[in-house]
């Protein structure tokens, strides 16, 4: 198994789909990173060398923002949302949708599994009885 900036990739994909496998590359920039390399978008990660393998990584870690640091941003932009109190910051909060989705109906990820409100069970005891 291949090891790049901190992920296994796995041995039997092709190379333009394995660099997905890493935390910020999709499809756009792992497109970019091979095209600069001048490597074959079809080959197998099992079938690059060990000087194909370094050169990717150091694109890869001296040119883009992956993996932890990339979280650690992403986390510390939410977090400075919620600390200046913004509209943004309050549905982070309130674990709602951030951008404008409908949320009465729809929202099922972000909102939970549904929780029936009702009556509830009335007791005997908890019955007044009139005369």
């Amino acid at each position: 198994m291949a090891r790049i900036a901190g992920v296994d990739l796995p041995n039997n994909k092709r190379l333009d789909i394995a660099l997905r496998y890493i935390y910020g590359i999709g499809h756009a920039i792992s497109s970019d990173i091979i095209t600069e390399l001048n490597l074959d978008p079809t080959r197998r990660i099992c079938e690059l060398t060990k000087e194909e393998l370094n050169k990717i990584n150091n694109l890869i870690v001296k040119n883009l923002k992956v993996e932890g640091d990339l979280r650690r941003e992403i986390q510390g932009n939410i977090r400075r949302l919620i600390e200046i109190g913004s509209y943004r910051g309050l549905r982070h909060r309130r674990n709602l949708p951030v951008r404008g989705q409908r949320s009465k109906t729809n929202a099922r990820t972000r909102r939970g599994k549904r929780k029936t409100v009702g009556a509830g069970k009335v007791l005997n005891s908890q019955i007044k009885r009139t005369k």
